[in-house]
This record gives structure tokens, C-alpha cells and sequence, in this order.
């Protein structure tokens, strides 16, 4: 019984190998993407801002290009509701109690997220519409509104990665400091 058993999963081994041989070939489906492609889809940018394009904006400009392109589904101030689910203006010092309002200023922690979000998928139906001027002026304005910069503020790659969001330290940090930890009797850890 047990060489019957051997032989089964032998049999069974062999022919996973044979499965794995399968997938592992080519099946003519996609292409590999041109080097401009690449460009275009890598437009991550990063906490600290280095990937940031040059251009510039001023919560001024931001004001007429919001009311032209945003204000129909985030409403004339960013602090209604509108068609979104939250609010893009308000909630300071919210995040404590019962009903948290979570919005740019408030719950955010880093300035480059919201120019890095409105880049990608803004607005909605036309996303990656907005010039590079256009994004960093619209993300002059939404910092403006929430009492982040002064309204006569102008953003650029060097300066928005500088502005400290209030919830900045409301996260798990970017880059946690692990240390070693000992070890402990039965396998548990601190």
C-alpha cells in the first residue's frame, strides 16, 4: 500500500511538472510597453516630492480653474459634500471626536499626495486633463481653503514638498524605524 501511495504522488508531481512547463511558455498575448509608455504611466510622485514636475500655481489661479473644473461635483467652496463622498475643505480638528470629517486638510498627511491624486484622476471623466500649472494652482487653492498657505502662495516641485499637512504625524511613518527585537520565551515578541 505505502509503494502505491509513492507511486500516486510521484504520478501527481509529475504531472504538476508538466503543468508548470505549460504556463511557463509563451502565449503570444500583450506586448512589452516602448520606453514612452513607461514615461507616462511612472508619474508616482512620493512623499518627499522628487518626482514632482516643474511648473507652478497660485491659490489665485487655482480659484477660477476649481470653480471652471471642479465645483460642479465638489461644489462652489470644496466644503459641501457635492456628488463626492466627503468634503474637500473643514473638518480641523475633527479627527478626535465621534464624527471625524476627513478631508484634504485635515485627514491628509502629505501635501504631494493631494497634487499626486488630482494629476491622476482629476477631473472626473477627463482624468490627466490638467496641465502641470493647472494641478499644482488647484492644489494651491484646496491648501488655501483649509488655512494650510496664503492665498498669495505659489506652489512649485521645491515648495510643496516643504508644507507640513497638519495630520502629518497621523500615520504610520514613511519609513518606520525597525529595530531587532529580542526574543522572548515560547516564541513571542514585544
Amino acid at each position: 500500500m505505502r509503494s502505491s501511495l509513492n507511486l500516486f504522488l510521484l504520478a501527481v508531481l509529475a504531472s504538476g511538472g508538466a503543468v508548470l512547463a505549460q504556463t511557463s511558455s509563451t502565449y503570444n498575448l500583450g506586448r512589452t510597453p516602448t520606453q514612452e509608455e513607461i514615461r507616462t504611466w511612472d508619474i508616482a510622485i512620493s512623499p518627499d516630492g522628487k518626482e514632482l514636475p516643474p511648473g507652478r500655481g497660485s491659490a489665485k489661479e487655482g480659484a477660477a480653474i476649481y470653480a471652471q473644473k471642479c465645483a460642479s461635483c465638489h461644489g462652489p467652496t470644496g466644503a459641501e459634500q457635492g456628488q463626492t463622498d466627503f468634503p474637500l475643505v473643514g473638518g480641523k480638528g475633527t479627527l478626535t471626536t465621534l464624527h471625524p470629517v476627513r478631508t484634504l486638510g485635515s485627514f491628509w498627511p502629505f501635501a504631494t499626495t493631494i497634487w499626486d491624486y488630482i494629476r491622476r484622476a482629476m477631473p472626473q471623466g477627463k482624468e490627466g486633463s490638467l496641465t502641470v500649472d493647472e494641478v499644482y494652482a488647484v492644489t494651491a487653492y484646496l491648501l488655501y481653503r483649509n488655512g494650510i498657505i496664503q492665498e498669495s502662495d505659489s506652489l512649485n516641485a521645491t515648495s510643496l514638498p516643504k508644507i507640513q499637512m497638519p495630520n502629518r504625524n497621523g500615520f504610520v511613518p514613511a519609513k518606520p524605524a525597525w529595530k531587532p527585537r529580542e526574543k522572548r520565551p515560547f516564541g513571542f515578541y514585544p
